[in-house]
């Protein structure tokens, strides 16, 4: 048999479990393993200029296609702790991420010994499994467990501690006879299809709710042809947008307290039957459960067994693959549509979109600064279908989740659940490493921004080529709005006049500067009717010097965007003017009926 260090036996699993791209940043007690990473070649590296934002990038990379799995990279101590929000982020979003760590030898690990720090321990809660490796024989039999943990079931993260002793010790090792192990995931009987079928068809007011179950187990045309069959709306969750084109005529719109559509919240509230598919029922998607739960039946189909009843009891449940439990709904479907027993839904879809025509949000304002709905707007113009956007948390986010549009699958690109500052540079950068043909299209206020901003020098470096849409109001928005509800406006602006850019006034940080100084290109833009010029050279500035390039939209320093103040998808305040004429929203993805 081959003999080889565990760092080496390591490397050789990553290149046979399909593993191409890492990202990371080296040191002491990881160098072994960078040394074999190096010596085996196949896995292209990108160095990193904070290790949560190596984390970051492997989550961009995962979701980005289907069967990816990001690795990420770090030294003992500190790089572990680092990687610890982006294992957070990952197993909040059901994201296959792979994090390793270097670790001090296993004979001084219990003795503090310089950056020794139990990061198993640490992970355990926001990993599927998080291991430090005491015997280098076993490396081979962790690595293996790892990749078949993080495919099978709910997808997700998992930890690798490697003690440098460990990864220095040699053993027998056969690559040529290494196989990955099967995959699990549970599936749907046809029993229980056709039981929830049955429900579906004595309703009269239908809807699926779609979530990013369905986009990981990369069912979404199945669920296109299940909508299409039965004629029933679709509500994708924030996780599950594109899962279906957001102009189809089966698509209702989103539903939630913040990133939804006022005619998703309205269907929504109309209907008497919900088809939960891959989706969790996130506390920002339901609101209050009394009013979201009210007068209707629920079907839940979830790939994890104990997420059934987690939030509250649906009238049936089935524990299955999103992609596995698709192609039997859409056999019976067939059968049931064959036989002439399926209801004709014309008429609720109908007003779905009749809906849809009509309770829209106004974007089109041409005041200065610029109001932030005219960003949106001018992005859907510059913007093509295919575009890839990513985006984290806060009023950008909502907003933008609000007035942008998503039509394929794995093209709107969010931390759903944590939604850390921060993560944006970091995770369209894996984007862009992931599919380097793709425009994408980056989307953060100035404190997001600001978090992460030394990852963009990894853009300029590695010539990764993105655009970053950068919407600044000098303010902690999304926090200053929750503030409402105390009456305070406390330690969330970050004015100050810049006493080497006094051009910007109190905005503060120049990030024009900043990001030149990293090595990219920025544009800044005061004037709306500028916004789109600005795009276009963005994304000629990004294909000629192949570096991320950052459009600052200077935007007024307060602006509510359309939430609820009062946890009820029933009462979603809008503080802007709605759209009462067809200009007020140009790009709606419904002509506006008046």
């Amino acid at each position: 048999m081959a003999r080889m260090t565990a760092a080496r036996a390591a490397v050789e699993i990553l290149r046979r479990e399909g593993v191409t791209a890492a990202f990371g940043v080296p040191g002491a007690a990881i160098n072994p393993f960078y040394a074999a990473l190096k010596a085996s070649g196949g896995i292209a590296h990108t160095l990193a200029r904070h290790v949560e934002g190596a984390s970051h990038m492997a989550e961009g990379y995962t979701r980005t296609r289907p069967g990816n799995i990001g690795v990420c990279i770090g030294t003992s101590g500190p790089a572990g702790t680092d990687m610890i929000t982006g294992l957070y982020s990952a197993i909040g979003d059901s994201i296959p991420i792979l994090c390793i760590t270097g670790q001090a030898p296993t004979a001084v690990i219990h003795k503090e010994d310089f950056q020794a720090v139990d990061i198993a321990s640490i992970a355990k809660p926001v990993t599927k499994m998080a291991v430090t490796v005491l015997e280098a024989a076993q490396v081979p039999g962790v690595f293996q467990q790892a990749f078949h943990l993080m495919r099978s079931g709910r997808p997700g993260p998992v930890l690798i501690d490697l003690p440098i002793d460990v990864q220095l010790t040699e053993i027998e090792f056969d690559p040529d006879t290494y196989e990955p192990l099967p995959v699990y995931k549970p599936a749907a009987t046809r029993a229980q299809v056709e039981k929830a079928i049955g429900m579906l068809n004595a309703s009269e007011r239908p809807l699926i709710v779609a979530g990013g179950g369905v986009i990981n187990a990369d069912a979404c045309e199945l669920l296109v042809e299940f909508a299409e069959l039965t004629g029933v709306p679709v509500v994708p969750t924030l996780m599950g947008w594109g899962a279906l084109p957001d102009d189809h005529e089966l698509n209702a719109g989103m539903v939630g307290l913040q990133t939804s559509h006022r005619y998703g919240n309205a269907t929504f509230l109309e209907s008497d039957f919900v088809l939960g598919i891959g989706n969790r029922w996130a506390n920002r998607h339901t609101g209050k459960l009394d009013v979201y739960t009210a007068g209707r039946t629920f079907v839940h189909v979830d790939v994890e067994p104990t997420q059934i009843g987690k939030i509250f009891a649906p009238d049936f449940g089935i524990a299955s693959d999103a992609r596995a439990a698709l192609e039997l709904f859409v056999e019976v479907a067939r059968e049931v549509k064959a036989a002439g027993a399926l209801p004709d839904r014309s008429t609720w879809a109908g007003a779905a979109q009749e809906k849809k025509a009509t309770l829209q949000r106004r974007t089109h304002f041409d005041d200065i600064p610029i109001k932030p709905q005219r960003v949106y707007e001018e992005m859907n113009k510059a913007f093509g279908p295919e575009t890839r956007y990513v985006s984290t948390i806060g009023l950008s986010q909502i907003a933008g989740a609000q007035m942008l549009h998503v039509y394929r699958p794995r093209h709107w690109i969010n931390c759903g659940q944590a939604g850390p500052l921060g993560w944006t540079i970091p995770a369209a950068l894996g984007v862009a490493k992931a599919d380097p043909e793709a425009s994408v299209v980056a989307l953060s206020g100035d404190y997001d921004f600001q978090f992460m901003i030394e990852e963009l020098a990894v853009g300029a470096q590695h010539k990764i080529p993105y655009v970053h849409v950068l919407v600044n109001n000098s303010y902690l928005g999304l926090i200053r709005q929750a503030q409402r509800g105390f009456d305070m406006d406390f330690e969330v602006k970050l004015e100050f006049e810049n006493i080497n850019s006094p051009e910007l006034g109190v905005y503060g940080v120049d990030h024009v500067k900043v990001a030149e100084g990293l090595g990219c290109k920025a544009i800044r833009v005061t004037d709306p009717k500028e916004l789109g010029a600005a795009f276009e050279q963005a994304k000629k500035l990004a294909a000629e010097f192949q570096v991320p390039v950052v459009v600052e939209a200077i935007l007024e320093r307060v602006t509510n965007i359309s939430m609820s103040g009062t946890n009820d998808i029933g009462n979603v305040v809008e503080f802007e003017e709605i759209a009462t004429q067809e200009w007020h929203a140009p790009t709606a993805v419904r002509t506006l009926k008046a």
